[in-house]
């Protein structure tokens, strides 16, 4: 399934808002979006939302044989998924131009720039070494995947402890972690990545551009940094032509808002590391008693309920006392009445010519309900006539005489016949009165 296409007047809207320096979530052109980092029960295991955009990074690990070439290093792969879960455009097992770009682009940020000591996941030289496998799960798209995954990845990294062993002569003992404590990873720096979207020929700068503003933008630079202000990997994207200011001027920016990112990162590792020393709960079982799955911890408010009473009391006595004076309801038509005070209202209160024609309605229904009672009249005396006088047949020789009396009619079908007969007069009615109800 193809991604909606935005129409021309959402294209124009927001390229004019950028033009105007607004954008459609209230930030300003160097505004990032709060960046919010959660761990899971297990170590490795992290969630980062970047906005409405979420990544979730799960680390592990496995001892293999290493490459031919690099007998004492251990190896690094990273891997990210692109589901429709994350956003309908996205097709399942299919490698997208989009997501072998971003694969990519992480693994240059991270396994290129030397974030992680390699050597030291060798285990034995040239027979075993640790394989780390990071894998990457886009949740919900709402722009900038790559900085919510860079994020992720390297949070991930620093979350997880590997297994610790031990090496006597040639056999190897993974121990558990009951039997020794997990080892964590060697990292040197902490590259992050942020991206500036383009627009009308690198005239405009956006920094974090969103699901919408990505759809607009002419270019797009992406620039990997950690907090010593060393550039880890620099990347353009979009076909425009960038001069060395416009890319000064984004390093600079890039500079402080990986310094805050770093320095965020490093405070969720501490607050997760302190809650897990103490035995209490942590990582996803924190939103467990708010009932949201999705949830995270809020602080619970502290209510004041000293003096309530007397409070109340005070309330009670400075309040004015109520009116003794009830407005009684006026009558306008039956069923209605006026609630309230003021000028009387003359709602459902019926015009003169609207009273003459159901005055008018009224005596056909009357004259209606008289002439089914005189012809049940009739119908009563000419069977009681009848039922008096017997029917004598008896043919010209006076043979045979047969005297026939007349059977007795039950009352139950005259009275359904005016029953049926009042129901149609009103029936009747009542759609007049509908219709004239409608017209106006």
């Amino acid at each position: 399934m193809r991604e909606t296409p935005l129409s021309n007047c959402e294209r124009r809207f927001l390229l004019r808002a950028v033009r105007e320096g607004k954008r459609l979530d209230g930030r300003q052109c160097y505004d990032y979006r709060n960046v919010r980092i959660s761990f899971g029960p297990d170590r490795g295991c992290c969630v980062v939302e970047l906005g409405r955009t979420r990544v979730l990074g799960q680390v592990s690990c496995e001892l293999v044989p290493p490459k031919p070439n690099r007998a004492t290093e251990g190896i690094l792969f990273f891997n990210l998924e692109l589901s429709p879960m994350a956003a309908p455009g996205f097709e399942p097992g299919r490698q997208s131009e989009l997501l072998v770009k971003l694969n990519r682009l992480i693994e240059r940020c991270l396994r290129n720039s030397k974030c992680i000591d390699t050597e030291s996941l060798c285990v034995v030289a040239g027979e075993k070494v640790w394989q780390i496998r990071v894998d990457l799960h886009l949740l919900n798209h709402d722009g900038n995947i790559i900085d919510a995954a860079s994020i992720a990845a390297i949070v991930a990294l620093c979350h997880f402890r590997r297994p610790d062993v031990s090496v006597q002569g040639e056999e190897v003992t993974v121990y558990s972690p009951e039997e020794r404590d997990p080892v964590p990873l060697s990292i040197h720096h902490m590259p992050i990545c942020v991206s500036f979207a383009f627009f009308q020929q690198g005239t405009y700068l956006l920094v974090d551009p969103s699901e919408r503003e990505e759809r607009v933008m002419d270019g797009l630079l992406v620039i990997a940094m950690n907090k010593h202000r060393e550039i880890c990997t620099i990347q353009s994207s979009g076909g425009i032509m960038l001069v060395m200011d416009q890319v000064l001027r984004c390093s600079k920016i890039t500079a402080v808002k990986v310094a805050e990112i770093t320095e965020l990162i490093q405070k969720a590792l501490e607050n997760d590391q302190k809650v897990r020393k103490e035995g209490g709960k942590f990582g996803f079982a924190e939103s467990i008693p708010n009932q949201k799955i999705t949830a995270f911890k809020m602080e619970s408010a502290a209510v004041d309920t000293n003096n309530v009473e007397e409070q109340a009391e005070e309330i009670i006595t400075k309040a004015d006392p109520p009116s003794e004076v009830f407005a009684t309801p006026i009558l306008h038509a039956p069923g209605t009445a006026q609630i309230g005070e003021g000028i009387e209202n003359s709602w459902e209160d019926l015009e003169e010519s609207e009273r003459e024609e159901e005055v008018e309605e009224e005596g056909e229904s009357e004259a209606a309900t008289s002439e089914c009672q005189r012809m049940e009249t009739e119908d009563t005396s000419t069977i009681s006539k009848a039922k008096d006088e017997p029917i004598v047949l008896s043919d010209s020789e006076e043979e045979e005489v047969v005297i026939l009396e007349p059977q007795e009619v039950p009352n139950k079908t005259r009275t359904q016949t005016t029953s049926k007969q009042e129901n149609t007069s009103k029936k009747t009615f009542n759609k007049r009165r509908r219709k004239k109800r409608a017209a106006r």
